[in-house]
C-alpha cells in the first residue's frame, strides 16, 4: 500500500501537496513577471526632453566612498542636473573633503548637519532636508557606498518616467567578492528584487532600494514624506514607497549595463544587524502586500517541513521499506520544484546582471533564509535591532 489511511500521513501528506502548489504558483505567477520581462516593450531607450533632475546623496563619515562616487556622478551623461550631498555629523574627513568639493566645483549643493540637529536615528531627516534643497522636482536617491558602472544612469532612470508616472523603482546589487557570504548577500539582494519587481510590474508595488530610486518631490510632499513613520530608523525607502505607489503611477528600470552597485557586509555580524533593521519595516506595509509575503515564508517553511517528514518518517504512514514509488513519487514532485526554481530564478539572475550565485544551489539558499528569516523575525519580536 503506497499510502496508509492514517490521520498523520493525510495531514502531513495534504500539507505537501498544498504547500508545493502555492510555491509553483508564486514561482510561475508572480516570479515568472521579472524572469520574462521584456525590456524593449517596457523601458526607455532615451529622452526627447531632459527632466532636470536633483541626485540626493546622504553621507556620515564616508570620504573613503565620496572620493570614487563624486567624480562618478558629476561625469553622468545628463544635460540638466544637481549633485545635492547631505553631510550627516561626520567626524572624518567628509567634512573638509566637502568644503574642498564646494570651491571647485559651485554647482555641488552642499547640506551640513550637526548632532543636535538630528533627533532621529537612521537617514529620514537628512534626507528630508537634502529634498527640501534640491531645487529640482524630479529626484534620485542613492548612498554614499553605491557607485554607477556608466555614465548613462541618470538618463535611463529619468528616461523611465512617462506621463503620470511619480515613482522609479531600479535595482541595486552587491559588488562581487569571494566567500559564502558575499554570495548569501547577493542572493537575497537578488530574492528580494525578486519579490518587490515583480510586484511592481504585477501592479502592486510595495517598495524599493534607497540605492537606486526615483521619485518626484511633490510626491515626497504631498504624501507628507516620513511624517507617519518618523520614529522608526529605516523605511525611508520600503515604508515610504509602500504608502505612495500604486499601479498606475509606478514604473521600473533594471538594464544591468546601467545601474549602481554598492560595497556589501564583509562580516557575518555586520549583515545580520543590517537585515534586522530592514525586517523591522514589514508590519508597515499594506495589509494584502503583507498577506502575500506572509504566505510566501509559511509556504516555504511548511514545503520543506513536510517534504523531510515524508522522506525522513515512512515508518508514521505504514511504507514498506521496500515501496519505492512512494518515493519514486514524492521525489518528481520535489525535482518540478527544483526544475522551476531553478529555471526562473536563473532568468531573473540573468534580467539583472547577476552572475556567479551557484545557483544550481537554490534550494539551499531557499531553505537557508527560510530559517534565517524566522529566526530574526523572533529575534525582533524579543528586542528591538539596535540603533531604535
Amino acid at each position: 500500500m503506497l499510502f496508509s489511511n492514517n490521520i498523520l500521513s493525510i495531514i502531513i501528506l495534504g500539507i505537501f501537496i498544498l504547500t508545493w502548489a502555492i510555491q509553483m504558483a508564486y514561482i510561475w505567477g508572480l516570479f515568472s513577471h521579472i524572469a520574462f520581462f521584456k525590456k524593449n516593450k517596457y523601458e526607455s531607450k532615451g529622452v526627447a526632453s531632459y527632466e532636470p533632475v536633483s541626485v540626493i546623496v546622504c553621507a556620515r563619515d564616508s570620504y573613503e566612498y565620496l572620493v570614487d562616487l563624486v567624480p562618478k556622478i558629476l561625469s553622468q551623461d545628463y544635460p540638466d542636473f544637481e549633485l545635492v550631498i547631505v553631510n550627516d555629523c561626520s567626524v572624518d574627513e567628509t567634512t573638509e573633503y566637502l568644503k574642498e568639493l564646494a570651491i571647485q566645483h559651485p554647482e555641488v549643493n552642499i547640506v551640513s548637519l550637526t548632532q543636535s540637529l538630528n533627533f532621529f536615528h537612521g537617514k529620514k531627516f537628512p534626507l528630508s532636508v537634502g529634498i527640501k534643497s534640491a531645487k529640482n522636482n524630479l529626484l534620485l536617491l542613492t548612498d554614499a557606498d553605491c557607485m554607477p558602472n556608466d555614465d548613462q544612469w541618470i538618463r535611463n532612470m529619468a528616461g523611465a518616467y512617462r506621463n503620470g508616472t511619480e515613482v522609479v523603482l531600479g535595482y541595486g546589487p552587491y559588488f562581487r567578492r569571494k566567500g559564502l557570504l558575499n554570495k548569501l548577500i547577493r542572493f537575497d539582494t537578488l530574492y528580494t528584487a525578486m519579490q518587490y519587481l515583480s510586484m511592481a510590474l504585477g501592479k502592486k508595488p510595495y517598495m524599493g532600494v534607497g540605492r537606486n530610486l526615483s521619485y518626484r518631490r511633490e510626491t515626497f510632499y504631498k504624501n507628507k514624506g516620513f511624517t507617519s513613520h518618523y520614529n522608526i530608523p529605516s523605511g525611508d525607502d520600503d515604508i515610504f514607497i509602500s504608502q505612495v505607489a500604486n499601479k498606475r503611477n509606478t514604473r521600473i528600470f533594471i538594464d544591468p549595463k546601467s545601474r549602481i552597485e554598492s560595497e556589501p557586509k564583509h562580516s557575518f555580524g555586520n549583515w545580520i544587524r543590517q537585515k534586522r533593521r530592514h525586517y523591522s519595516t514589514a508590519n508597515m506595509y499594506k495589509p494584502l502586500t503583507n498577506r502575500i509575503l506572509g504566505t510566501l515564508l509559511a509556504s516555504r517553511l511548511f514545503y520543506y517541513a513536510s517534504l523531510i517528514a515524508l522522506f525522513c518518517l515512512p515508518h508514521a504512514f505504514d511504507i514498506a521499506t521496500w515501496d519505492y514509488y512512494y518515493y519514486i513519487i514524492i521525489g518528481a514532485f520535489m525535482l518540478l520544484h527544483y526544475g522551476s526554481m531553478f529555471t526562473v530564478y536563473f532568468l531573473s539572475a540573468r534580467q539583472l546582471g547577476e552572475k556567479k550565485l551557484g545557483l544550481v544551489f537554490v534550494t539551499f539558499y531557499d531553505i537557508f533564509f527560510v530559517i534565517f528569516t524566522m529566526l530574526l523575525g523572533l529575534r525582533n519580536m524579543i528586542s528591538k535591532p539596535k540603533g531604535w
